[in-house]
């Protein structure tokens, strides 16, 4: 049985267990008069999220929405799963990624042309949902959770042009995808902040994958969430942190900093009057990260689980391609 955690205020947060691991994508129930769920998981996380849901007492006719921050599968691919099992529920998305949960095909060949035979195992098929059922959201919208409390979506495009950052008006939790990047919290952080014993943050690392990446843009999401005045970041890779200004701006100079490595990889392959080599990119921007990264590197069984979730490889591809149409 997967952890569910109380995060306060009706909030829970729920451990899809994707590939089968623990602490790795979160989803969240938000309790109340109009039950919601932010994030689905996998297809293949749909049965864990929905026992889990049912431990928390919402019934098939009791969730009110289902919210996805953006479509990549980790964190859609359950939608359709999801929708069928709450036939009552209206499916949430960001207007650019509509089309894409009502017709998954161009979705599913593109991830599949990704990756390969590992497909099924990963991520499951992402089902097709009625799109009368899927209310989309432009640059801001909100979602009705009953009691005057509400859900304050904003646009965030950087990590994909469908990002939505999502804001409690009741908590001032704000769900911020992969819009920040990944949090790895320290072993041992506290359950609703996510900070060490001594109040120490714990890892962050970019999330800058293809074809969607844009620096720019994601530089001025992660100011615009700064702006909205968020009392916790609740992070679909891995749970709250509770400082948000100093996890905001980590989130930053982070991307900075492995753009700054790609771009640097890039001009040492024209110099020399070479191709791009990807390996050659991902050992220099490794070499170049490593020791901000040594507390993660002391556990290599935690390193290696957010390593396949959102690789070196494909976080470097995805800021070469960046660079490449910027011409640098």
């Amino acid at each position: 049985m997967r952890e569910v955690r109380e995060l306060g205020a009706d909030v829970h947060l729920i451990d899809t267990a994707m590939s089968g691991f623990d602490g790795i994508v979160a989803a969240y129930a938000i309790l109340g008069d109009r039950p919601c769920l932010v994030e689905t998981g996998t297809a293949t996380s749909a049965p864990v999220v929905r026992e889990a849901l049912g431990r928390l007492g919402v019934g098939a006719e009791d969730l009110a929405t289902i919210v996805v921050t953006h479509i990549h599968l980790d964190h859609a691919g359950g939608v359709g799963d999801l929708a069928a099992a709450f036939p009552k529920a209206q499916i949430v998305v960001q207007d650019t990624g509509a089309r894409h949960l009502a017709d998954p095909s161009k979705l599913m060949a593109s991830a599949r042309r990704v990756f390969g035979p590992v497909m099924d195992e990963l991520f499951g098929e992402l089902l097709p949902t009625d799109a009368a059922r899927i209310q989309a959201i432009g640059d801001v919208g909100s979602v009705d959770l009953g009691g005057g409390r509400q859900l304050r979506a904003y646009h965030t495009p950087g990590h994909a042009r469908h990002h939505l950052g999502l804001v409690d008006s009741a908590t001032g939790d704000l769900y911020v995808g992969d819009a920040a990047g990944l949090y790895i919290p320290d072993e041992g952080a506290d359950a609703r902040t996510g900070l060490g014993p001594g109040g120490d943050m714990g890892e962050m690392m970019p999330g800058t994958p293809p074809p969607d990446f844009d620096l720019d843009l994601a530089v001025a999401s992660l100011h615009r969430m700064r702006d909205l005045g968020a009392q916790r970041l609740l992070f679909s890779h891995y749970g709250p942190i509770s400082r948000v200004d100093d996890s905001l701006a980590r989130a930053e100079e982070e991307m900075r900093v492995w753009v700054e490595a790609v771009r640097d990889a890039r001009r040492d392959g024209a110099g020399r009057g070479a191709e791009f080599d990807l390996d050659h990119a991902v050992a220099m921007v490794r070499d170049r990260v490593k020791d901000r990264y040594a507390g993660l590197a002391a556990r290599p069984e935690e390193a290696a689980k957010f390593e396949g979730l959102s690789s070196a490889a494909a976080n470097v591809s995805g800021i070469a391609r960046w660079l490449e149409a910027r011409g640098e």
